[in-house]
């Protein structure tokens, strides 16, 4: 049985917490983290769960995506919560404030949110210091960096980027695909992901590098995506960021809001495209799917789909630390139920009819 949290204090504040703003109620969640007071997951790891892949041991797929903690500040306190790995910005350049507020909304009818936030973050020479602070950690952690707003020179700027935080973390994700900053979906195409992927092999440290898309890339574009990233050295993908399309299933009066949708109604993309993906790496890549999971059936789909590792945000927005001991129960009963005893054993098999 999984071990409960060692602090009730994130049970009792989550019902107050959704009472306010996002983003206040974000911020209060993140300082608090920071402290420590989010709890802590005793669980011992479960070896069906785990993997090692590019070196890393990952003790279970779960990780937080990007966009959570943006500027490094609650590294150990998610960390101890039990996710099987942490993944922290988006970092830029230089400081720079986002789009202006409001930008973050809860569809709670659709257990969504839309966002327009537009990398707001303190700058790459302000998380440095948190991340060198760091010392030992008990899951890989990873940097999600991008180009700022103004005066961005994406072959100068990503590879500047790795080769800053690349000392300090076990990977690296360039995000050319967040909706909210303007023409930053245009680096997805062949010509320009290939310069920067040369650019960055050209740093004097190259981690693993992760290649963040988008979920509303058409076949041939990810075909292309896909060849590129291999090409270039890529170790894998993070499928996929928010969508700017908007299911007509979705209940909630502000889904007509501007910027990216997360949460349950992109599942379904996220995981058709995850498994194109996978056909046409095939095996050449790691690949994370995110998109939509909140249940432990939810991450064997995407291991099916051909996912090695799975991100969420928006469930943990919606539930808190109580989320991930509930998925690791739920996902040891769906991996038994299917009669599997690891995660490889189920890699892939849903792939090829997915995928047409």
């Amino acid at each position: 049985m999984m071990a409960a949290m060692t602090s009730l204090l994130p049970a009792l504040a989550l019902p107050i917490l959704q009472r306010l703003a996002p983003e206040t109620a974000h911020r209060i969640a993140l300082r608090a983290l920071s402290f420590g007071l989010g709890g802590h997951d005793h669980t011992p790891s479960d070896p069906r769960l785990g993997q090692t892949l590019f070196g890393r041991h990952f003790p279970t797929p779960i990780g937080l995506a990007a966009g959570f903690d943006k500027d490094a500040r609650a590294i150990g306190g998610l960390m101890a919560l039990g996710f099987g790995f942490v993944e922290i910005g988006t970092v830029t350049p230089r400081p720079q404030p986002g789009n202006p507020p409001p930008r973050l909304f809860r569809l709670a009818a659709d257990r969504a949110l839309i966002n327009r936030l537009g990398f707001p973050g303190e700058g790459l020479a302000r998380i440095l210091p948190r991340l060198q602070a760091l010392g030992q950690r008990r899951v890989p952690l990873g940097a999600n960096v991008g180009p700022n707003k103004e005066g961005a020179d994406p072959e100068r700027d990503y590879p500047a980027l790795v080769a800053a935080v690349a000392p300090y973390v076990d990977y690296v994700t360039l995000n050319i695909s967040s909706p909210n900053t303007p023409g930053l979906r245009d680096l997805q195409a062949g010509a320009r992901l290939a310069a920067i992927l040369d650019a960055v092999a050209k740093t004097a440290l190259v981690p693993p590098i992760f290649v963040k898309i988008a979920p509303d890339l058409s076949d041939q574009a990810l075909a292309v995506l896909v060849d590129t990233a291999c090409a270039g050295g890529a170790t894998g993908l993070i499928i996929a960021n928010t969508t700017t399309a908007r299911p007509p299933t979705l209940r909630s009066p502000l889904a007509a809001e501007t910027g990216g949708l997360s949460g349950p109604p992109l599942f379904p993309r996220a995981r058709a495209m995850l498994a194109r993906a996978a056909e046409l790496a095939a095996g050449r890549l790691v690949l994370v799917g995110c998109g939509g999971i909140t249940t432990g059936a939810d991450i064997l789909a995407m291991v099916r789909a051909g996912a090695h590792l799975v991100q969420l945000y928006t469930a943990f927005v919606y539930e808190g630390a109580a989320l991930i001991p509930r998925l690791q129960r739920e996902l040891l009963a769906a991996l038994a139920a299917g009669g599997f005893t690891n995660l490889t054993q189920a890699r892939g098999l849903d792939q090829a009819a997915l995928a047409e």
